[in-house]
């Protein structure tokens, strides 16, 4: 990617990767002060495969579902599309059957569809958790005032 980035969303946090290895602890210390036998050692391989399973998933979200936005590109979890490409990200209608950028059939869960009207009258949906700040960010890219205060849309 070219330029700084101006806009980033990271598809998941890493804080589910403690999840599995906290449930395990509370399990271990109500374990610790029941009477019975102790399985420490259980615990532990709880805590781990939930670590591990967990940390498949947030590595795979963060890489599908990440949106970044640099003065060239637009990236949509690992799809590129060009700023240059766009022509308005604001007053698009979203079509049934709009193609989502990014490769999924949908938008991924826990976001919100951003339609974006490209050069050649295509409307594609983008994605993101805020699309209100993507969209902000995307329209001051695509639509710079020249010197006689005219815009490019």
């Amino acid at each position: 990617m070219d330029g700084p980035l101006i806009y980033r969303e990271h598809g998941s946090t890493w804080w589910p990767v403690l999840w599995g290895p906290a449930f395990a602890a509370v399990g271990a210390l109500v374990e610790q002060l029941t009477p019975g036998p102790q399985h420490v050692w259980m615990w532990t391989v709880v805590g781990v495969a939930l670590a591990l399973g967990a940390f498949a998933w947030v590595r795979g979200r963060r890489k599908v579902c990440t949106v970044q936005l640099t003065p060239e590109w637009l990236v949509l979890g690992q799809e590129y599309l060009a700023v240059s490409r766009v022509e308005h990200a604001t007053d698009v209608g979203a079509p049934v059957g709009a193609r989502v950028l990014g490769g999924g059939w949908t938008v991924p869960k826990g976001t919100h569809e951003v339609p974006l009207r490209l050069e050649d009258d295509e409307v594609v949906l983008a994605w993101a958790r805020d699309p209100e700040a993507l969209v902000e960010e995307l329209t001051a890219l695509i639509t710079p005032v020249d010197g006689s205060g005219s815009t490019r849309s």
